[in-house]
């Protein structure tokens, strides 16, 4: 908890005068030659909620100064939707409507909800209602990838990283409305749930199973695979090649979660857990003559991108412990080790946070990530193991706040 409160801290650093969150440096000063990214300002307002719940100072002004940018900021008034990314001067610099970061959305307005934020419910009904309109797909039961500042054209590529996060905020969503209690909001509660696993049966129980629990993570409009999917941009920060090993991890969890919130069922949910758990396991960690995790690899679990993202750590700390919430399995040896290595490693002692990349020998490296703009990730993988397994983190956090009032 300790570390938690020192993540928050440094989280809030990343404040802007001008609305919202900024990019971070390793140091944790805000780096201005970076725009003001839609995906970080929605992470860092999630965060403030936890850190409000927490009791950290300073949270629950940043938690309100965060709803505020993304109800007026980033907020397209003529179009809908979120702006990806917003300049210095308050105009948008780049005006693309993408899931992955409306996501995003959809989970800070359901924190910033639970955590009672003036404007939370306005951007969370907004949020809701423009990934039903534009981004839910009916027919293939996912969601798609990205359209223009007007919602006019859409582009053929379909991703898994997308409908991941889209799981994740659905569930948290679903959860905080349930909350309320408000007349209603069982109906929603219900649909919101029901198109996460919708997702997650196209993901998990279809495209994992039938690639050996290797995750294919590109598609064509008509969710086809393309496995060779940027092989001459390996290290895309978003869409590498390969399998991807941090997401198998974080789909273990989410699909646990699913099974949790669905009373049990479907009962396939356990067993593809502990198969995607066991696959990145056996893939990702030390395979390469040191400790960490592989970025990605090839089909046959060739290491690709060899270089150690601190997300990628995070996420495994997370899974791990679903599996022991689950009754899957003693993970406690894995989460031992993890946190062993976070502790040696990944953990800045002199600036805060963690790091975000380490090369193969586990130094620090910035080839794909430069500076420490996100603690999202690493935030949770601190709550995780204090927190059930649903609901998500902020209602639960909420929960135990109110049964300790009592």
């Amino acid at each position: 908890m300790d570390h938690a409160h020192q993540l928050v801290e440094f989280a809030l650093r990343s404040e802007c005068a001008e609305g919202g969150f900024g990019w971070l440096t390793d140091d944790g000063e805000i780096d201005r030659s970076q725009g003001r990214a839609l995906w970080i300002n929605c992470r860092m307002t999630h965060c403030a909620a936890i850190g409000s719940f927490l009791g950290t100072p300073g949270a629950r002004s940043a938690l309100d100064h965060g709803v505020a940018a993304l109800n007026e900021l980033f907020h397209d008034q003529r179009y809908g939707g979120w702006y990806a990314q917003v300049g210095w001067d308050g105009e948008p610099t780049d005006t693309t409507k993408a899931a992955y970061p409306h996501a995003f959305v959809i989970l800070a307005a359901s924190s910033a909800l639970v955590a009672g934020a003036d404007g939370a419910r306005e951007l969370l009904d907004n949020a809701l209602e423009v990934s039903s309109t534009h981004f839910w797909d009916e027919e293939t039961g996912t969601v798609v990838e990205e359209w223009d500042r007007t919602f006019t054209y859409l582009d053929p590529y379909r991703g898994v990283n997308a409908n991941m996060h889209t799981v994740e905020a659905y569930l948290a969503a679903a959860d905080a409305l349930a909350l309320t209690k408000d007349p209603g909001a069982e109906a929603q509660v219900e649909l919101l749930r029901g198109r996460a696993y919708s997702i997650l049966d196209r993901v998990v129980n279809r495209e994992a199973r039938a690639n050996n629990w290797r995750i294919p993570e590109h598609f064509n409009a008509d969710w086809v695979p393309d496995l060779e999917y940027n092989r001459d941009r390996v290290d895309d920060q978003f869409r590498p090649y390969g399998s991807t090993i941090g997401h198998s991890f974080e789909w273990a969890r989410l699909a646990l979660q699913v099974h949790t919130i669905l009373g049990g069922a479907p009962s396939w949910i356990p067993d593809a857990a502990l198969d995607l758990y066991a696959r990145a396991k056996s893939d990702g960690w030390a395979v390469d003559g040191y400790p960490g995790f592989v970025y990605t690899t090839d089909w046959d679990g060739t290491p690709v991108v060899r270089e150690r993202m601190h997300w990628v750590l995070a996420e495994a700390i997370g899974a791990a412990d679903a599996m022991s919430k689950a009754g899957l399995g003693d993970t406690s040896d894995d989460v031992r080790m993890w946190w062993e290595f976070t502790e040696k490693y990944v953990i800045d002692h002199e600036f805060g946070s963690w790091h975000h990349q380490l090369d193969p020998t586990n130094q620090v490296s910035s080839t794909v990530w430069a500076g420490k703009p996100d603690v999202y990730h690493a935030l949770q993988a601190t709550l995780f193991a204090d927190l059930p397994l649903t609901p998500a983190i902020v209602p639960a956090l909420a929960q135990r706040h109110t049964h300790a009032q009592r």
